[in-house]
């Protein structure tokens, strides 16, 4: 007797872990992917800028000054002292990043921590941190910015430092809002009833309920600090010269605007350009992280 045909078994599939998820989402929305590879390709080239082959970005030459783009040897020109454009783009790119990224970060640690430790313990805790941080919403942020680096003076390393205490408050108000939504759900009171300790609970049920949409809105501001880093170098109260910095570079060439109107405002495209990309990379990793999509 014949044996009865059976259809084949389908496999089994694995549930798609959250992360999985995101990454998946990420990659079907080509304009984030789009911006993501122009974020990337600037960081890599100002990481990578010494192992290019470009000139001396600090080499000049007086009967080299304002070439027009396309100059053989200076595809991009040259500046008012006669140093490559396109070599002080990529070293500006080095300087521009790190000051628009680093602060961000610092701020999201430390915002991060007050945030999550007053939205959790709540009581006198939360009115002594959030009234404190309420207290620098008082003033804009590009204020407060130039405010707190001109009292420090011109460095990078106050730059650094004026920028982060710019964006600790934010991002602290954003996690203990979030924090304190996570607090009142049942399996909180659940991990409490158990004897953990508030330590425990904080680390093992509320930092991975909160980290996304903390995170989110931390990456939301890294165009915002690198526009306000540029502002400050444009100033004269942010990057020294004669570093290769966007921002410094602006101001520099203002003199030139006149003459090379393009080489001008080639430092304001790098910054309008990289700005845009972060914006939307940013949009696009809340979108992807949203899980009701």
């Amino acid at each position: 007797m014949a044996l009865a045909e059976t259809s084949p078994v389908a496999p089994v599939q694995k549930p798609q872990g959250y992360w999985a998820g995101v990454g998946a989402r990420l990659v079907r929305d080509p304009l984030t992917m789009i911006c993501l590879g122009v974020v990337l390709l600037l960081i890599l080239s100002a990481v990578f800028a010494p192992y290019l082959g470009l000139p001396d970005p600090y080499k000049g030459s007086m009967i080299a000054r304002l070439k027009p783009l396309g100059t053989p040897g200076h595809i991009l020109g040259t500046d008012e002292q006669g140093r490559d454009m396109f070599a002080r783009l990529i070293y500006g790119g080095r300087l521009t990043l790190f000051i628009g990224l680093s602060p961000v970060v610092l701020a999201f640690f430390i915002g991060g921590v007050l945030g999550i430790v007053a939205g959790y313990v709540g009581g006198f805790v939360n009115t002594v941190i959030m009234r404190t941080v309420d207290v620098f919403f008082a003033f804009p942020s590009v204020l407060l910015a130039i405010a707190i680096s001109g009292a420090l003076g011109a460095g990078i390393v106050n730059s650094l430092v004026s920028l982060t205490i710019v964006f600790i408050p934010p991002i602290a108000r954003v996690a203990e809002a979030v924090t304190s939504g996570v607090r009142a759900l049942d399996y909180i009171d659940a991990a409490r009833a158990t004897g953990a300790s508030a330590l425990t609970v904080i680390r093992v049920h509320v930092i991975g309920n909160v980290l996304s949409p903390i995170f989110v809105y931390a990456t939301s501001l890294t165009s915002v600090c690198m526009i306000l880093a540029a502002g400050l170098s444009f100033l004269g109260i942010g990057v020294r010269p004669p570093e290769p910095e966007w921002g410094l570079m602006l101001n520099t060439l203002r003199s030139a605007i006149y003459v090379n109107p393009w080489l001008s405002a080639l430092p304001g495209v790098m910054i309008f350009v990289t700005s845009l990309c972060l914006n939307l990379l940013s949009d696009g990793l809340r979108s992807a992280m949203n899980v009701r999509d």
